[in-house]
């Protein structure tokens, strides 16, 4: 399972760039990253922005957190790929001041089964110094749980202006009281995100050179409040001096740092305003962090520089498929799922909407809920599952045939392939990390087979065939045929009632309409065809269409005229043959019943 983060300075921003900008499609985004949960963050949009193709994205869920009255700022939003993983609660913010969709109980006053937890007691919020409901509002952290872990999808305040110190240090802050208490209740946490503070020198271009500017030495580098914070929050991290109360023991473990301890210029962000990416003049600010018990569960960390679209890079995390899970070895795929969902890494039952989509996710709001997106109406998943072992099906009734379902995952024999033109080989070496092979594909990725292509429902196939003439049955109706007699027998004549004249049809001839494809054609095209215009009186000519502009009641109506020019005076000429005398208001026109 590989877990993603990026700043996409913008929801649709990296579509302005390769090699998003060939499908421009969330779901072409997500095979190119090879992510199964992807955390983005400063989305800039309100709710009132939201699309289909952002919430509808075919065998994703989506979460979000978007300010609640800064428009284009900030925002973070979870994808979370149902093949592969599930949450059990969804929650918006930090403090859980907040209240869930539909609802006006706050998350942390909600019974314990209901909650994540972790939420900071009145008297550490008290200590932030910052206004909760203010800190949660601006649409900067989604949490989701997993029976595997709690993942925190966050976008920390910046140091633009200096004005908002506080703030910033006050949500740095609550985020560390919360993973703590989350820790100390024994459940492990995964924190993503661009964080916006930097551990050490190393993690800077030129660091050195800016303390020098700036006369401060290591020790004032390493003590600024927001970096002491975060330092003591991590394992190694380089705090000067006696840990501060309530932080002696570190928590959680920087993956790519471990994973590439001494690698120099492993930055995630550029200065867009002074061009600072092509001369690699950034920082690292982007993280994936998890519970340090859990470190042995990921086997690859590293950022993604050669990935274009923003003015940061993406940063991912990797797991092995079997971990430690209390001192024995359990497939990923079944901690990231409810209980009974997954087994060995083998799926035992098919994603239900009803139970396994949370009320926070975007498929639930109003505006989206109950509707599918264009490519789901007209597309159907088929994928194999692999039949359980004969321990499993001996204490359950699991099917051993391959079951369908849109949603349905995979067989966990195969590793993934990949046919999209922008694969590992194409991107720069450094920049995409080729992925080991996982247990579960991607529904996607698995092409229907024989069996179920020859099964598949027999009918119309394309919008074509809607307008091809069906085939004449050779039968002819039986003597004494009911059904046959009731449709051939003419009726009497009835009056239809159009909008330009009145048309009387025998009933034998609509029925034959509806019956044939090709004369329903006829019927549209003639209702939807341009009307022709009228002919003049005197010479049989079609005349031709102006507009009155004189001032008065008929000032803007259309009128026809005889299209022959003025007379060789210049001047109309009525009663000649330069200048006929016929004139029709465009309102008084019907082409049906042509004056005479």
């Amino acid at each position: 399972m590989r877990i993603t983060t990026w700043n996409v300075n913008g929801i649709r921003n990296p579509f302005g760039y390769q090699p998003w900008r060939e499908k421009r499609t969330f779901n072409a985004m997500f095979d190119i990253l090879e992510a199964d949960i992807v955390i983005m963050q400063e989305l800039k949009i309100q709710r009132k922005d939201l699309t289909d193709d952002m919430v509808l994205v075919p065998g994703w869920d989506c979460y979000f957190s978007l300010p609640k009255h800064k428009k284009g700022y900030s925002g973070v939003g979870i994808y979370t790929h149902q093949a592969v993983c599930a949450p059990i609660h969804a929650e918006e913010g930090l403090l859980g001041v907040l209240c869930p969709p539909g609802s006006s109980t706050p998350y942390r006053e909600l019974p314990d089964d209901a909650a994540i937890g972790g939420y900071p007691t009145p008297a550490q919020v008290a200590s932030l110094g910052v206004d909760p409901a203010v800190l949660d509002a601006e649409g900067r952290c989604v949490v989701l749980e997993f029976p595997a872990f709690v993942l925190f999808g966050v976008y920390s305040p910046a140091n633009s202006n200096g004005l908002r110190d506080d703030f910033r240090y006050g949500f740095l802050t609550a985020l560390d009281t919360r993973i703590r208490n989350l820790a100390a209740m024994g459940k492990r946490v995964v924190l993503t995100g661009d964080l916006n503070v930097s551990r050490e020198e190393i993690d800077t271009a030129k660091a050195e050179e800016l303390m020098h500017q700036e006369g401060l030495t290591r020790e004032d580098y390493l003590n600024a409040p927001n970096r002491r914070v975060f330092n003591q929050l991590i394992e190694h991290g380089r705090v000067p001096g006696e840990r501060d109360p309530g932080r002696e023991r570190p928590v959680l473990w920087d993956l790519c740092r471990e994973l590439h301890p001494k690698r120099e210029g492993m930055f995630t962000h550029w200065e867009q305003k002074i061009n600072a990416r092509p001369g690699n003049f950034g920082s690292r600010i982007d993280y994936v962090l998890c519970s340090i018990e859990m470190k042995s569960w990921f086997v690859d960390a590293n950022i993604q520089e050669g990935l274009m679209g923003s003015d940061h890079c993406p940063v991912y995390a990797s797991t092995k498929d079997v971990v430690d899970h209390q001192g024995e070895q359990v497939h990923i795929l079944d901690l990231m799922n409810s209980p009974g969902t997954f087994k060995a890494g083998t799926r035992l039952r098919e994603f239900d909407p009803a139970q396994d989509i949370v009320p926070l996710s975007g498929r639930l709001l109003p505006e989206f809920d109950k509707r599918r997106s264009i490519k789901e109406m007209f597309s159907k998943i088929t994928v194999p599952i692999r039949a359980p072992s004969a321990l499993s099906r001996t204490s359950s009734s699991i099917p051993e045939q391959p079951t369908e379902h849109p949603n349905t995952i995979t067989s966990p024999d195969k590793p993934r392939t990949r046919d999209d033109p922008h694969s590992d080989e194409k991107l720069p070496r450094d920049s995409v990390a080729k992925r080991p092979a996982s247990t579960a594909l991607r529904p996607r990725d698995v092409k229907k087979s024989k069996t179920s292509a020859a099964t598949s429902p027999k009918g119309q196939q394309s919008l074509k065939g809607f307008f091809a003439p069906k085939p004449k049955s050779p039968i002819e109706p039986r003597s004494g045929d009911a059904s046959h007699a009731a449709v051939l027998t003419m009726e009497p004549p009835r009056k239809l009632s159009t909008s330009t004249a009145d048309v009387e049809a025998p009933t034998s001839e609509l029925v034959q309409q509806a019956r044939d494809p090709e004369a329903s054609k006829q019927s549209w095209d003639k209702l939807f065809s341009k009307k022709p215009p009228p002919r003049c009186e005197s010479h049989n000519e079609p005349c031709i269409s102006l507009t009155t502009k004189k001032t008065g009641i008929n000032c803007g109506r259309q009128f026809w005229i005889c299209s022959r020019p003025l007379g060789p005076s210049g001047q109309k000429e009525n009663g000649t043959e330069w200048r006929c005398g016929t004139f029709i208001w465009a309102s008084d026109w019907n082409a049906s019943h042509p004056r005479t």
